[in-house]
């Protein structure tokens, strides 16, 4: 039987390692190292007061000033891949926990399907169930009007069979009469956002799914799944178990712009609610993590993706920055860490299927083949 509750600590530790293995560093670790320099007040952007936000939406607001008041700023050089809770250590909980995870600066494929991944293997952790990915786009600016009208035909053509609830509904915001047609089950020949995506938005999607497709990720495509916000764009996401919504996640480039210096930053996020009860327990500080994985090309990082979760079955203590390009700056975040090895995979090994051990002391370098990998790392103590 599915869980209704979970346990803070529990909640807690999970996201945690799951952010840790899939390359998210907690927010909460930027605003201790900001602690002292943080602006007193950062104010509500005006142009989002005038906004009809939904709950979702309120809490990517939430974090995106967040972001702002620690002086957060990712570009396309540096992105950010961040997680983040309303779970405090040595606090109470909330009624509804939430736990989300955040790709800032990057508009590739490689953002949603890191944060998919994550979603996965944290959803799988806490409800010992297969999660069940469904997704569609909705397109860019451009798209979702005109699927807008193509939605105002439809209600128009089909006055006589929908509910009159639709159809009044269908004057004010054809979007939201659309997803009120499919909770009253009247969708199954509502047309598909999918059919009337710009060049630009159906390249974006065919890259998600085909990336989808090279790292084994499983999906259903979901024509019925609609974002009807006017702050998302391109794709949408949900994660059920047992036809139940567990997490959700889009694309929100355009939000960025009312909290980053500059033009609107890709950004794309996934949040899951639950409830949850106890108090977490204040950890002491984690131990230094013994690897740093860093990868270069694309073949290494899909497999990367794979590897993440043979690392936290192993318990491998490991961190990876897997939506991080540029070699410079995962260096960079490694070094942080002080590990005192690197696992380096580049295109050769990724197609050899092997990977290189650094001894950041030594310099000795090591040759190790990927199968078995997270196994053969537990020998270098």
């Amino acid at each position: 039987m599915m869980r209704d509750t979970i346990p803070a600590d529990e909640l807690l530790h999970k996201a945690h390692a799951v952010g840790q293995y899939y390359g998210f560093t907690p927010l909460s670790s930027l605003t201790a190292r900001a602690r002292g320099n943080m602006p007193k007040h950062t104010g509500y952007p005006e142009a989002l007061t005038h906004l009809s936000l939904d709950p979702v939406a309120e809490t990517v607001v939430s974090f995106l000033r967040h972001c702002q008041k620690v002086e957060c700023t990712p570009n396309p050089r540096q992105p950010l891949f961040l997680w983040h809770t309303n779970i405090a250590p040595g606090r109470s909980v909330q009624k509804k926990a939430t736990i989300q995870f955040h790709a800032l600066g990057t508009d590739r494929a490689i953002a949603d399907v890191v944060i998919i991944r994550a979603l996965i293997a944290l959803t799988r952790d806490l409800y010992h169930e297969e999660p069940v990915v469904r997704l569609n786009s909705m397109g860019d600016k451009e798209t979702r009007a005109r699927y807008a009208r193509e939605l105002g035909n439809f209600f128009k053509k089909r006055a006589s069979t929908l509910p009159q609830e639709c159809l009044d509904c269908a004057k004010r915001d054809a979007l939201e009469a659309a997803e009120l047609a499919i909770q009253s089950e009247y969708a199954d020949d509502l047309p598909a956002p999918t059919e009337h995506l710009s060049d630009a938005s159906r390249k974006r999607f065919e890259d998600l799914l085909e990336y989808l497709e090279m790292t084994e990720t499983p999906y259903e495509l979901a024509k019925n799944l609609i974002s009807r916000g006017n702050v998302w764009n391109d794709t949408c996401f949900e994660l059920t178990i047992g036809g139940r919504r567990v997490a959700w996640g889009s694309r929100y480039s355009d939000l960025t712009r009312h909290f980053f210096p500059g033009p609107s930053l890709s950004a794309t996020c996934a949040v899951l609610q639950i409830g949850s009860e106890g108090m977490a327990v204040k950890k002491a500080n984690p131990a230094r993590l013994r690897f740093s994985f860093v990868h270069i090309g694309d073949e290494a990082k899909r497999l990367s993706i794979k590897l993440a979760e043979d690392f936290r079955k192993a318990h491998v203590s490991l961190a990876q920055d897997i939506g991080v390009e540029s070699l410079t700056e995962q260096l960079h975040l490694a070094e942080r860490r002080a590990s005192p090895y690197l696992l380096i995979m580049g295109r050769k090994e990724a197609l050899e299927g092997s990977a290189i051990l650094r001894n950041t002391k030594t310099q000795e370098q090591t040759v190790l083949p990927l199968l078995g990998l997270a196994e053969r790392l537990k020998a270098f103590v």
